[in-house]
């Protein structure tokens, strides 16, 4: 007999948002992380109004909401002249436009609003230390290979287990992610420390010769989180290692003193090496489908990692709720529904670190002049594909040849 109920591997964002959604559809899961416990690690996420709509499918739109900090504004600064360059307004004539605010909250305090929504459905099993390995099928089941050598059986199998996914290995079997040769350093820093000029109620992003600075307040203002990159040509992927602040710093001399006196309060670094993937057309083998990282890996310019994957969750759910009976039909319309959208945010997450976060000279001078241009509306013009979406709408091709697919600079922070 069958198990009636979907595996999923990967107890990610991803992986729990996909056993709300399917559960929303009254469809039964068992999650399979790969970690001795359920968690996540990081700090900081932004929120575009698409997030929100996509909570509020997977039924946990107030408890997001409760705990989300509501921004006043995106912000780019010149890291070299410390001015700024622009700013969108995210009041109400933004809220009103795309249906929902755009904010910020702790990665873990959206985990946990997630998972205690799984815990609390009798539909949804949980399941800690067991790393998906490899699957089988045979046209009606799907079995997941477990690390320690168990397996499990279900009609099909969510493959959500991040930028190094197993499932992916088989399914696409295209190597390691691509190394951008970019490094970010983490840091968290008690509001009272933050330099008092710059607690800014914004998403600030301080763009400079092949480097950046991110910041904004998190946890209901009492810390600010604080995200510096520079593209090192770093050869390997590295992930969450400790770093002196040293080592952090040797990146940003040739920046603004303004901008480096925010570097200097930070504390505790760790460091990652950004990797992506080239977008791919192909996510399903018969009962098998990706979702999130291991489908559509981006680098992270456009703040969207975690938004795409819920919305990659909403859009599975809802598939496999309008194809009953016919899971094979159901993950590829899903994945008809989904490619397009998150193939154009991995290609300009790209151009927009090269265009936007990175530049130098007349580059840098051209961005500048470029972007000071815009109004509110060309920026609501320019987002509305993307903050418009909920996962089953706003495929990013809608705009080709028209006026939002000019050069504009889609997001401002990461």
């Amino acid at each position: 007999m069958i198990p009636q109920r979907i595996l999923i591997a990967g107890g990610g964002i991803g992986g729990l948002a996909t056993a709300l959604g399917l559960a929303r559809k009254g469809i039964a899961s068992l999650v399979l992380e790969r970690s001795a416990q359920l968690g996540e690690i990081g700090a900081g996420i932004q929120l575009g109004p698409n997030a929100f709509h996509s909570f509020d499918a997977l039924g946990v739109g107030d408890a997001a909401r409760a705990l989300a900090v509501y921004i006043d504004r995106l912000r780019l600064m010149d890291a070299i002249s410390g001015e700024e360059v622009t700013h969108i307004m995210l009041d109400e004539p933004f809220r009103k436009r795309f249906g929902n605010p755009y904010g910020v909250i702790h990665r873990g305090d959206l985990y946990g609003v997630l998972l205690r929504a799984c815990q609390a459905s009798p539909l949804i099993e949980l399941r800690a230390s067991s790393e998906v390995v490899g699957y089988d099928q045979d046209g009606t089941s799907v079995t997941a290979r477990i690390a320690n050598g168990d397996t499990e059986r279900g009609t099909a199998l969510v493959g959500a287990d991040g930028l190094w996914s197993n499932v992916r290995k088989q399914l696409v079997g295209d190597g390691k992610p691509r190394v951008s040769g970019h490094t970010t350093y983490r840091s968290v820093i008690p509001t009272e420390q933050m330099p008092e000029d710059l607690r800014w109620n914004a998403a600030t992003l301080w763009a400079g010769p092949k480097c950046h600075i991110v910041h904004y307040p998190l946890s209901g203002w009492k810390v600010f989180n604080l995200v510096v990159t520079y593209h090192n040509d770093a050869p390997e992927p590295v992930a969450g290692k400790p770093v002196e602040a040293e080592e952090v710093m040797a990146g940003f001399t040739h920046v603004h003193e303004r901008a480096q006196k925010i570097i200097r309060h930070g504390s505790g670094w760790k460091l990652w090496v950004l990797c992506d993937r080239d977008p791919v057309d192909t996510w399903t083998d018969g009962r098998v489908a990706l979702l999130g990282d291991a489908a559509h890996p981006q680098l992270q310019y456009f703040a969207q990692g975690a938004c795409m994957a819920m919305e990659d969750a909403v859009a599975l759910a809802h598939c496999v709720d309008s194809y009953p009976g016919d899971l094979e039909a159901a993950l590829k319309a899903y994945q008809d529904l989904r490619v397009l959208r998150t193939a154009r945010i991995q290609l300009q997450s790209r151009a927009i670190g090269e265009h936007i976060y990175h530049p130098s000279g007349a580059h840098a001078a051209l961005r500048n002049a470029i972007m000071r241009s815009y109004t509110s509306d060309d920026w609501y013009d320019a987002v509305q594909w993307l903050y418009g979406g909920n996962g089953l709408t706003g495929s990013g091709i809608e705009s080709i040849g028209g006026k939002q697919h000019r050069l504009k600079a889609p997001a401002l922070a990461s």
